[in-house]
């Protein structure tokens, strides 16, 4: 049975085709319509997922429900979204022509189904940390197979709307003059610039620290009286602190229902990878599916509906450009000038480029850290992340307890050698790392050449696209790239 699991209607909208527990394709709407965060399902993007065809439609959310809770938050109800058919016929209105069987699901438990199921785990903790779904906005969960091999799942707590770790962090996200269910990211980076303790008043928007319970409703941002006139990287410092605080307060939680000492940790939350490092602290083994936003829902919905465990091999799901892997043009490219662009094979499902929608340069350079960010026209505070063969992370990270490896960019981890790659090592002296199994992939093809021609083990690793638009998804974008900004990109 081939099952389309979607998510759409709020933000980054993705699809996923899935065949008896394997993931055929998944990719990002804004990746086709080149609009960042795009909220619909894009045609092409369909185009791509359809040619599998559809025995059943999974949705990402119960839409009834995500009504009520906007009509309590004083939203209003959207009328011509509060039934499934309604939000299919406006999103996917050709895979309503095969009149497949269709089935909603809780926001919540499809951020649960994406971890779980595509994790090694028989048996694990699992933590969803977000905005908001329909009313969760954190929730423990445990997680085992059955006698019949279905994935059973057990609400142990939640926590709900408007007290959200999530909405606190767009919150300040905005208040810094950045895009909030966007932009958090940079906030992350900001952090490291500034001072937390000088933030102390935002620590009074906090009223239970245990029951993650804030004062205000955050969804309509931060008072100023919490702010004191701060600047924005002390704004910044102080919202990183409070965060990891509050996600410390869940995962102490979670590890205390003693189910497993495996944490399946989802959620858009799960994509702030300075907090992450500390969850070695509660759990011995860590997976975070790298795509556990909304977008990562479209495969929860689908592993939902399908029941069993999935088949997971790597996050090379979306648009395929076909052909071998450019590793010798690459590799001229990064000799002659030092930085280089590469589209090829599948695009990665998940925010973060892997190494086949890269923009790839020498990490050891004084001034490519410069150099890269004029490109992306970014701003120089900005951090780039490491790609290292795994065999030789410890020798060049300190890497977190908990973290084995980090494949999709998951954590960071302290550099053993900042003067030596100054261009991957940020304020703090920490680097986001990617590190590269003996996977015959492209990108572990072109680390190993790079690392017998030079010695050096790692490169510079980043989305192929600028700051405010989608990463490169097919040729036409990567050429459009190329003579845009410049830099050759390598096919």
């Amino acid at each position: 049975m081939n099952i389309l699991g979607i998510s759409a209607g709020f933000h980054d909208a993705a699809a996923t085709v899935l065949h008896n527990g394997n993931i055929l394709f998944a990719g990002h709407a804004e990746r086709y319509s080149k609009q960042k965060n795009d909220a619909n399902i894009h045609a092409d993007l369909l185009k791509d997922a359809l040619v599998h065809g559809v025995d059943h439609v999974a949705y990402y959310e119960r839409p009834w429900l995500k009504q009520l809770r906007q009509w309590y938050a004083g939203q209003g109800i959207e009328w011509n979204k509060v039934t499934l058919n309604q939000v299919l016929q406006q999103q996917v209105p050709e895979a309503m022509l095969y009149l497949p069987t269709t089935s909603t699901h809780n926001h919540h438990a499809c951020h649960a189904a994406a971890g779980f199921q595509t994790s090694p785990y028989d048996r694990a903790t699992v933590v969803v940390i977000d905005a908001v779904g329909e009313f969760d906005t954190i929730t423990i969960w445990s997680a085992e197979y059955d006698k019949n091999s279905h994935a059973t799942y057990r609400k142990l707590w939640s926590q709900h709307y408007p007290h959200s770790i999530g909405l606190f962090y767009s919150a300040a996200t905005s208040s810094v003059g950045l895009r909030p269910l966007d932009e958090e990211y940079i906030l992350m980076g900001m952090a490291a610039y500034g001072n937390a303790t000088a933030a102390v008043g935002m620590q009074k928007l906090v009223k239970d620290s245990d029951r993650i319970e804030f004062c205000d409703n955050l969804h309509t941002g931060i008072d100023s009286k919490y702010l004191q006139d701060l600047e924005e990287f002390d704004i910044a410092a102080g919202a990183q602190s409070i965060a990891e605080q509050l996600i410390n307060s869940v995962m102490r939680r979670a590890r205390d229902f003693k189910f497993s000492t495996n944490l399946v940790y989802m959620g858009g939350v799960a994509l702030n990878c300075s907090a992450n490092r500390n969850l070695g602290k509660f759990f011995d083994n860590i997976w975070i599916m790298p795509c556990p936003s909304d977008a990562g829902s479209s495969l929860g919905s689908a592993a939902l509906a399908w029941k069993k465990r999935i088949t997971w091999t790597n996050a090379y799901l979306g648009h395929d450009i076909a052909g071998p892997y450019p590793v010798a043009d690459l590799l001229h490219a990064l000799h002659s000038h030092g930085i280089v662009g590469v589209a090829s094979g599948r695009a990665e499902f998940g925010p973060r480029a892997l190494g086949n929608r890269s923009l790839l340069a020498d990490p050891r350079s004084p001034d490519i850290k410069e150099r890269v960010n004029d490109i992306k026209r970014r701003q120089q505070f900005r951090p780039f992340a490491p790609v290292i063969l795994e065999e030789h992370v410890d020798m060049y990270f300190d890497m977190p307890r908990g973290f084995h490896n980090s494949r999709y960019m998951q954590t960071v981890a302290r550099s053993r050698h900042p003067h030596i790659f100054p261009a991957i090592v940020h304020r703090d002296g920490t680097s986001r790392v990617q590190t590269v199994p003996s996977d015959g992939s492209g990108i572990r093809q072109l680390l190993e050449a790079w690392y017998k021609a030079t010695g050096c083990p790692m490169l510079l690793n980043t989305s192929l696209n600028i700051r405010g638009e989608p990463m490169v998804n097919d040729r036409a974008d990567a050429d459009r790239f190329e003579q845009l900004y410049g830099v050759k990109v390598c096919s």
